[in-house]
């Protein structure tokens, strides 16, 4: 009998060990993002977070019915915290490309807008090597914008990486440098504002799907595809209902969800 129930301890064990791991029941989702990227994510004067991307999470939380917690880390180390499990996922304007998904997996995509260069009004630079030999380009560090003008142009241009696009913006409006590769949505505070007045933009939209890859989307933990079909569930959701449309007209005068 002592065999017997030692056996049958040992059959239950391994069921244990072979069976599926619950699903995680979602009350509160953590989110990671930026807090400096406006128009997308920004901290006010107050201290509180402001942009498309915070009322998309909020949006998507209310659809879930969860609460939204959200979590403000350098972009540099978004990944690196959603690894760390700091928060459940990245709502921070972060491109899909094969290089992100090799470490973390992405939702549907909630926008999807070209990069672009700006440069001072009437600079008529060509985005080319040979028209941009010897140019200093700003970028934000640690983005898919650097990856693709170091890659590009990196053997003729003085790439300058910054903390943030804003601060990149800021030096060229001051002649630091030639011209700044971002989100050409990312450039609307700039260049409706009295610093941005004479620059505009330059060259083709870059849509590149092995830099920018396929869209702006969600990032989430590998091990936790259930959340990640939940918000791109939700994404379907308040597109179809109307409310992606009513955010996306608080923000920008054009569809940012793109093709």
């Amino acid at each position: 009998m002592k065999r017997l129930l030692t056996i049958i301890a040992a059959v239950l064990a391994l069921a244990m060990l072979a069976a599926p791991a619950m699903a995680k029941d979602w009350k509160t989702v953590r989110v990671g993002t930026e807090g400096a990227y406006p128009p997308f994510n920004r901290v006010d004067e107050n201290g509180q977070l402001q942009g498309f991307d915070i009322d998309i999470a909020n949006a998507l939380c209310k659809e879930m019915g969860v609460q939204c917690d959200f979590v403000v880390q350098d972009w540099d180390g978004l990944i690196p915290g959603l690894l760390a499990k700091k928060y459940d996922c990245i709502i921070a304007s972060m491109s899909m490309t094969p290089e992100r998904k090799q470490r973390v997996d992405f939702t549907d995509k909630y926008y999807q807008t070209p990069a672009k260069f700006v440069a001072a009004k009437g600079s008529n630079f060509e985005i080319s090597k040979a028209g941009l030999k010897g140019k200093i380009v700003g970028v934000q560090g640690g983005t898919t914008h650097e990856n693709f003008v170091t890659d590009k142009f990196g053997d003729v241009v003085d790439i300058k990486p910054y903390k943030t696009l804003d601060e990149a913006c800021s030096d060229l409006a001051i002649g630091r440098v030639d011209l700044v590769l971002g989100d050409s949505v990312a450039f609307v505070e700039f260049l409706g504002s009295p610093d941005g007045k004479g620059y505009g933009f330059t060259g083709p939209g870059y849509t590149d799907v092995a830099y920018f890859g396929e869209g702006i989307g969600i990032a989430v933990r590998k091990e936790n595809p259930e959340l990640t079909e939940m918000l791109s569930k939700a994404i379907a959701a308040i597109r179809a209902d109307g409310t992606y449309k009513t955010i996306n007209a608080k923000y920008f005068d054009f569809d940012i969800y793109g093709d």
